[in-house]
Formats: structure tokens, sequence, C-alpha cells
């Protein structure tokens, strides 16, 4: 399926989107990892929770289990919080 890569990872894929495969968001993203070693651990803490600068939506909703189930034609979007002030 397609994901849609923020451009704070771009350097890892190049471009603003990416193939992935997976049954679960932990899948997919351990393919995208598989794909461009590192990127993972951009996204994903040591604890296996999702960093706090980094959304991800599925079909339009945000989630944050790396166990939610994905099916082939879904949208899958990560974004990079912006902070600053």
């Amino acid at each position: 399926m397609k994901v849609q890569i923020p451009s704070a990872l771009r350097s890892y894929t190049e471009r603003g989107s990416a193939e992935a495969q997976g049954a679960t968001l932990a899948e997919l993203l351990a393919d995208l990892d598989r794909q461009y070693p590192g990127i993972r651990f951009r996204m994903i803490d040591e604890q296996e929770r999702v960093r706090r600068h980094i959304r991800i939506f599925i079909n339009g909703q945000q989630v944050h289990e790396l166990a939610c189930a994905l099916s082939n034609g879904d949208d899958v979007v990560i974004v990079q919080a912006l902070s600053g002030g």
C-alpha cells in the first residue's frame, strides 16, 4: 500500500511516498525499515510506541497502536508534528 512520508523522513526514501506491505501497522513499519534502514527508529521509540512528534493516520483516523490492523486499500499518512516558538 502507498504510505505518505513527511519531508523530515524523505532523506530515507528520497520521495514523498513509499510502497510497503503488512497486515498491521507494526508489519508495515517493519517493511518500510527493511526497504529504508533506520526509518522506523525515527518514528517508533525503544518502548515500541509512536514517538511524540510523529502522527500516523490510517484512512484519516489517527492511530496510536502498532497492532492496528491494515487492509490492502488503506491510506497511510505519516506526519511529523511541528514545534517551536
